[in-house]
């Protein structure tokens, strides 16, 4: 039998995406009004980089 906080998150998963996916459409157009003629797939891998390094850094915070 699931755990109740696994069944919560399943019902949430489908929010989850769509907010890390307008996270990075935020810094996308960040990124377009600042640099000019930008490399948009080197953006976007430095953009999910920060993502992630960010992710974990909350990881080690909130479980430390």
């Amino acid at each position: 039998m699931k755990k109740m906080e696994q069944m919560e998150l399943e019902g949430h998963r489908s929010e989850i995406i769509a907010d890390v996916e307008s996270l990075v459409r935020k810094y996308r157009a960040i990124f377009d009004w600042d640099v000019p003629e930008v490399d948009q797939k080197l953006a976007d891998k430095l953009i999910l980089g920060e993502i992630r390094k960010s992710l974990e850094d909350i990881e080690k915070e909130l479980l430390g």
